[in-house]
């Protein structure tokens, strides 16, 4: 699919004012607002291992699973990166359609070498999106999964949500998600939720810190630098 994942793009323009002046930390604001470098892998951010990013995988129509998460069983899914690791606990009572979609993909090695390609400051946080096969913001799994949030659902700093373009529906997700790094982005309750980071916050904070890739960009919002490559994805509890 092509078009509808480049989450917020619309939101940007509507929370300029937000983004001119906000941002979870100093430190974490101005990383992701500067740029510099080059995605080649030849740079080194702060506690990552330099690598060069993957080859994009091939555009694909799965069918949707029909996994739906219980209310009474936890799961987790922890995402192994070349920056260090991090545990997602999937919130299934919210969502368990999506979380039932993330889960699948998961273990069927969808989200393994692929990266994240997007880092945004947005209101008092900062997001940092993959989930995309392409590499691009336009890729996804060849199926939606529509699951509206609660309405008024605030999306702060250690939540996961899920990605959807300005035109589809409250609560539409394909593959691709986003981390909240630092305090309340704005966003209004329109993206599905996944689950809260519940282990490795600061392998985000330090996703956080990797500057956007061209120094011109003043609207804190680009490709990451230095590539962040998702190694595996590891599911538990069903």
């Amino acid at each position: 699919m092509r078009g509808p994942f480049v989450i917020v793009l619309a939101l940007v323009a509507a929370l300029a004012a937000a983004v001119g002046g906000c941002g979870s930390s100093d430190s974490n604001s101005s990383s992701s607002s500067s740029g510099g470098g080059t995605a080649g892998g030849a740079e080194q951010l702060a506690g990552c291992r330099s690598v060069t990013a993957p080859a994009p995988k091939k555009e694909l129509k799965l069918p949707k699973p029909k996994l739906v998460l219980s209310a009474g069983k936890t799961y987790t899914a922890t995402v192994t990166t070349n920056c260090g690791s991090f545990t997602i606990t999937l919130d299934p009572k919210v969502a368990p359609k999506t979380g039932g979609s993330f889960y699948s993909l998961a273990k069927q090695g969808f989200y393994d070498k692929t990266v994240f390609h997007r880092i945004a400051v947005i209101g008092g946080g900062v997001i940092i999106q993959g989930g995309d096969p392409l590499g691009t913001g336009t890729g996804g799994s060849g199926y939606t999964v529509v699951e509206p949030p609660p309405k008024g659902f605030n999306y702060t700093g250690g939540l996961v949500a899920m990605a959807k373009g300005g035109s589809e529906p409250r609560g539409a997700s394909s593959s691709q998600f986003f981390l909240i790094d630092g305090g309340d982005t704005g966003l209004p309750a329109d993206y599905a939720v996944l689950g809260t980071i519940t282990k490795g916050l600061s392998t985000v904070d330090r996703l956080a810190a990797d500057p956007i890739e061209s120094a011109a960009n003043q609207q804190g919002d680009g490709k990451p630098s230095v590539p962040i490559v998702i190694e595996k994805v590891t599911v538990a509890g069903a």
